[in-house]
C-alpha cells in the first residue's frame, strides 16, 4: 500500500487538543512556573526572534518535561502523535522541542504508514533549522527505514516542493543511515539543489556529504571536484576529509 499525497484535509489541526488529560497542563504549568524573562530574550534573538521562549536552558528543560512526562506515562505513551501535535501548536520553543523528542522516542520502529502526513506537516510548521534537522534525522529517516519503499515517493515530493525546509529535509533524512546510504539518491539530490541561492539548502549539502564523506571520503572528494557546488557546500563537504 502506498502513501498518498498529504492532503491537509487527512490531517488533526496542529492546534488538535487531546481530551480529559492533563500531562499537557501540567507540563504547560511546570514551565511557566520556570519562565525566565532574562535567559529568555538571548534565546530567541539567537533564533532570530522567530519563536517565543520560556527561558529554560536545554539540561534544565529536558529534566522538566521528563519528571511531568513519568508521571504521565501512560497518557503520553497511549496518546503520543496527538500530545505532540498539540504541544507543536504551542507559542513557545520549548513545547516543540518537547513534541519531538516524544515522537523520536515513542515512534521509532512504530509507525504507520500515514504518520508521514503528521511528518510533511511539522516539518512545515514552525520550521526552523533546529526542529527541522532533528525531524529529518530522527522521525523522517527513521519513518522511512521503517518504509523503504516510500524513499522515492516522499523524496520526490519533498525534494519538488516550493518550500525549503522540505527541500533541506529530502537532503538530510540519510544523516543516520551510514554505511547503508543510498549515494546516488544522496548526490542526486545534491546536484539537484546545488544551485540553491538559500544558505540552508547549501549548508544542508555541505553537511550531508560530509557525513557520508565519514565512511566514503574518496567518493565524496570524486562528486565534489565533478560538481560545480557552491563554494559553501564545497566548504563544509570537504571539512573533514584531508
Amino acid at each position: 500500500m502506498k502513501a498518498v499525497p498529504i492532503n491537509e484535509a487527512m490531517i488533526k489541526p496542529l492546534d488538535f487538543k487531546p481530551k480529559t488529560m492533563s500531562f499537557i497542563p501540567e507540563l504547560e504549568s511546570t514551565f511557566e512556573d520556570h519562565r525566565n524573562p532574562e535567559l529568555a530574550f538571548p534565546m530567541e534573538k539567537y533564533m532570530k526572534n522567530k519563536f517565543s521562549f520560556f527561558g529554560i536552558k536545554t539540561d534544565k528543560r529536558r529534566n522538566l518535561f521528563h519528571s511531568v512526562w513519568k508521571y504521565n506515562q501512560e497518557e503520553v505513551d497511549t496518546n503520543s502523535r496527538e500530545i505532540a501535535l498539540a504541544l507543536y501548536a504551542k507559542k513557545e520553543r520549548e513545547f516543540h522541542y518537547c513534541a519531538v523528542e516524544i515522537l523520536m522516542k515513542n515512534l521509532k520502529k512504530n509507525f504507520i504508514l500515514d504518520d508521514i502526513l503528521w511528518i510533511e506537516k511539522i516539518i512545515v510548521t514552525n520550521s526552523w533549522w533546529d526542529t527541522v534537522d532533528t525531524i529529518s534525522k530522527y522521525i523522517l529517516g527513521i519513518y522511512l527505514q521503517q518504509f523503504p519503499q516510500e524513499i522515492p515517493i516522499v523524496i520526490a515530493r519533498f525534494s519538488n516542493s516550493e518550500n525549503m525546509w522540505l527541500n533541506r529535509a529530502a537532503i538530510l533524512f540519510q544523516l543516520s543511515y551510514k554505511e547503508k546510504t543510498n549515494a546516488e539518491l544522496l548526490f542526486s539530490e545534491c546536484v539537484k539543489h546545488s544551485h540553491s541561492k538559500e544558505f540552508f539548502i547549501q549548508k544542508a549539502i555541505g553537511w550531508a556529504l560530509r557525513d557520508y564523506g565519514r565512511f566514503h571520503p574518496e567518493a565524496v572528494k570524486k562528486f565534489v571536484k565533478e560538481h560545480s557546488l557552491k563554494p559553501l557546500s564545497q566548504k563544509e563537504a570537504l571539512k573533514n576529509i584531508s
